[in-house]
C-alpha cells in the first residue's frame, strides 16, 4: 500500500485475503475486517503472515516485483507431525497385529486339530 503522506520511503505489503466472511458465492468484509485491514494499514507495522514494510531499496533488489507473496510470507498451516509418536504408533499397530495373527493361528489349528479327531 503505497502512502502519499509518508514520512519513510517504505511500501506496506498487505495479505488480508483471510479477512472475509463467505457469503453464498460471495466474500463480504465485516466490520470486523474493516477494522483490522485499516488498523493494520494506520500503524504501519510488521505482522508476521499479514503485512510487512518493506524499504524501496529492497525492492529495487527484487527487481521491482511487487508481488504481495514475495514479502509477506504465508502461514505454514500443514499439520505438524511428531515423527516419534508415529513411529510409537506403527510398533503398537504391529504388535497387535502380531497378537492378532497368533490368535488366528490357534484358533486354525484348534480346528485343524478338531477335525483330524473326527
Amino acid at each position: 500500500m503505497l502512502k502519499k503522506s509518508k514520512a519513510d520511503n517504505k511500501v506496506l505489503f498487505m495479505d488480508a485475503s483471510k479477512e472475509f466472511v463467505k457469503v453464498t458465492n460471495s466474500n463480504k468484509l465485516t466490520e470486523e475486517n474493516i477494522r483490522h485491514i485499516y488498523n493494520w494499514w494506520h500503524d504501519r507495522k510488521d505482522v508476521q503472515y499479514i503485512c510487512q514494510l518493506v524499504d524501496a531499496s529492497a525492492i529495487a533488489e527484487e527487481e521491482y516485483n511487487l508481488s504481495v507473496s514475495s514479502y509477506v510470507e504465508q502461514e505454514d498451516t500443514r499439520e505438524k507431525i511428531d515423527i516419534k509418536v508415529l513411529n510409537q504408533q506403527i510398533r503398537d499397530i504391529v504388535a497387535k497385529e502380531q497378537v492378532l495373527r497368533d490368535a488366528i493361528d490357534r484358533i486354525i489349528a484348534d480346528i485343524e486339530e478338531d477335525g483330524d479327531h473326527e
